[in-house]
């Protein structure tokens, strides 16, 4: 298994997703953790499985990851 630059977005699927979710956060302040929370779990609810797989599927990748031996 190969391993990831330390910092390397482009590469790392993840942040494309958080990139999405921190739209819905952005320029809004929270009276408690608790409150960011349950907006975080609606957040998250509104996303499929087709969406996530949208966001997160890079072809280069999933291309690499099919090569035996990698």
């Amino acid at each position: 298994m190969h391993s990831a630059p330390p910092y390397c977005p482009e590469v790392n699927p993840i942040e494309r997703f958080w990139k999405e979710v921190k739209k819905f956060l952005k320029n809004q302040v929270f009276d408690s953790l608790d409150f960011l929370r349950r907006i975080l779990r609606n957040i998250l609810a509104r996303f499929t499985q087709e969406d996530i797989a949208s966001i997160t599927g890079y072809d280069f990748i999933l291309e690499a990851l099919s090569v035996p031996g990698l």
